[in-house]
This record gives C-alpha cells, structure tokens and sequence, in this order.
C-alpha cells in the first residue's frame, strides 16, 4: 500500500534536489527521509531517483510519477485547508521568503500578532536577500521589494516604498552636497549589488536617467549600506523602510538632485497556476494594514 507519507517525501526531494534539503523542509531526520523513499520505491516496484556522490536526479519513472505526485500532495494540503476554513480558523503550513533587512525591521513585528491570532499556522519564513525561485525552492509566497522580474509569479502590492539618497552630515560636510545630476556623479558610491548595476536611476519626462558616481562599496544587503552611509563611506540610494530611523535620528539626511527615484513596491508573489490559499490572502491583508498606506515608515519623515 503506497503511503501518502511517502509521495510528499519524493515529491521535497525532488522539488529540494537533496535529501538533505527534503529533510529540512519536512523538519525530519535524513534517516527517516531515506526510509520512507526507500518504502514508497518498494511500493512502486521502480526506482525513482538516480543516486550518485553529488546530486539526485530523477529516473524517467521519477519524472512520470512526480508530476500526479505533486498534484496529489497539493489537494490533499487543499482539502485539509479546506476543512479549516469551513470551521473559520486558518491552519496549515506556509513557507514563505523574505529579504533581511525589510524582514527584520517590518515583517516580523507585523506578523507576529497575526501569528499570535492564528495559532494554528505553522510558518517558515526564510530571510535572505537574493531572489529566490519561488516554485523550484518550494515557498508558497515570497516578499521582495523592487520589480518583479518573474513572469511566473502572481503578485499583490502590499505598501509602496520611496528611494531617497542619503548620508551622514559628516560625509556632507567634508564633500559637500550635492543638489545636481552632474554633482552628484563626482561623489562616492554605496550601492546594493543585489541589483547587479553600480548606477542609479532617475525618471524623467525625457527618459530614464542613469547617475554612475564614484564606486566606493558595494554590499548585498540593507542593513550593511545603511551602517555605511552613517559611516561616512558615501551616498546611498535607500528604501524609506530602512533608513527612516536614522533620519530621525540625524544619523543621515536626505539629498535633493532635482529629481525624484521611480517608486517601488513591497509585494507579495506566489507561483502563478498554484490557487492561493486563504491562508496566504488573510496574511496579505494582515500586513497591507499594518504597513498602512501610506506607510508609517514614509509618514514618519516628509521630505
């Protein structure tokens, strides 16, 4: 008798490309990973992945059979989705992906009372700022701040997010402040090289407009621009959501070219063909509230 235990085990491995990661996803040991694929192979009376040093890959009768495997462990999680919601309560697994720095100062005060509201959702929530690949990393929803480079994913806007240039006075002091395109390319440069580009970009009615100032640093994550801005290592361009407190604080201030940078969007994306469960769409809701609109980190500082 196949056991349903087993098709949601091959269906993490193949979806995690390890055993390794299935059993991190699934919260068991590597051991019992590897029993129960072993079970469900025996049950089938065929192998279904490849197993080397290196990787695992998927037999021709692995591929055939993952493909009704995922759909039968998606409308079982369905169904049992299903059954929470008819008695009015959301239950269920969500893994979902977030970038640090927004996940650490906003995601997380915003969703632990939700979580404290719904205590039977069981959250993974992963923080790390590269794009992950929301299908092929097995996440049901991933928060990310900027454009949505994956036409593959269904997004909901959760709260815009306003880009200002920022440094320290000190900075200023010694290098002057700029108030001018051309002036602001002789200055250094903290720039976010998740973006792969070392610019920054301006709209204008004439076109985009493209500022290379001087490469000083380059750094993948929020956190570290900020700290170096207050540094004094350069000018940065920067979400609202992660300088506000500074500016507050006089620990940075904004600089004024002229021109303004292209608005974004903090949203939520989840694989397109997959229904978005309840769940998911109450979590949506939760957050857009408590970001505000427009939000409070944007009505804390005006200009």
């Amino acid at each position: 008798m196949i056991k349903l235990d087993g098709i949601a085990t091959f269906v993490a491995i193949a979806e995690g490309g390890s055993i390794s990661e299935a059993a991190r996803r699934l919260r068991l040991s590597k051991s019992v990973v590897s029993e129960r694929l072993a079970e469900l192979e025996r049950s089938l009376g065929a192998s279904l992945l490849h197993r080397t040093t290196r990787k695992l890959t998927l037999t021709e009768d692995g591929a055939a059979f993952l493909e009704r495997a995922s759909r039968i462990v998606q409308d079982v999680e369905d169904a049992a989705t299903d059954m929470a919601e008819r008695r009015g309560t959301l239950a269920g697994s969500l893994r979902i992906s977030a970038p640090v720095t927004f996940g650490r100062l906003h995601l997380g005060p915003a969703l632990y009372p939700f979580l404290c509201a719904n205590p039977k959702l069981e959250l993974t929530l992963d923080l790390d700022d590269r794009r992950v690949d929301a299908a092929a990393d097995g996440y049901d929803a991933v928060l990310r701040h900027g454009p949505i480079l994956d036409s593959r994913l269904m997004a909901w806007r959760l709260a815009p997010s306003r880009r200002v240039l920022i440094a320290s006075p000190d900075y200023l002091e010694k290098n002057g402040r700029p108030s001018s395109i051309a002036e602001l390319e002789e200055h250094r440069g903290i720039f976010y090289t998740n973006r792969g580009i070392a610019d920054w970009r301006f709209p204008s009615p004439g076109g985009t407009i493209v500022v290379r100032g001087q490469f000083g640093l380059g750094l993948n994550n929020g956190d570290m621009i900020r700290d170096a801005a207050i540094a004094g290592l350069g000018i940065a361009l920067m979400p609202m959501f992660a300088v506000w407190q500074a500016i507050e604080t006089g620990e940075l201030v904004t600089i004024d070219i002229g021109v303004t940078a292209e608005l974004e969007y903090i949203y939520m994306a989840h694989p397109e063909g997959r229904r978005a469960p309840v769940k998911l769409r109450a979590l949506a809701d939760h957050l857009r509230a408590a970001f505000g609109a427009p939000p409070y980190w944007d009505t804390k500082i005006t200009s």
